[in-house]
């Protein structure tokens, strides 16, 4: 499924004509927040990550990216090939992997 696939199918299961955007904006904040959490608890309280959990949030944060890209008629693939040409630009000398970017 490339992302323009998800958008449209996603959309499917957004409620509401009101207030979406906003509606949107703070489910991605709250979702995100949840993440977070997520890897704050992992980290900070040595509780082991929970894989599915954390696939299941970030699935919620993918659906409310594509539902405001859809809000604002932007398909979603461009949204991610924007994404990866602005990192090649920043960093054409990496290689890719973990841990290879110096911050």
């Amino acid at each position: 499924m490339d992302f323009d696939e998800y958008q449209k199918a996603a959309n499917r299961t957004l409620m509401g004509k009101e207030q979406v955007l906003t509606n949107c904006a703070l489910g991605l904040a709250g979702e995100s927040g949840e993440v977070a959490d997520l890897i704050r608890k992992y980290t900070f309280q040595s509780e082991k990550l929970d894989h599915d959990q954390l696939i299941k949030e970030m699935g919620d944060v993918l659906w409310y990216l594509s539902q405001i890209s859809e809000w604002a008629d932007i398909p979603f693939d461009k949204v991610a090939e924007d994404n990866i040409n602005r990192l090649k630009k920043r960093y054409p000398s990496q290689l890719g992997g973990v841990n290879q970017v110096n911050i």
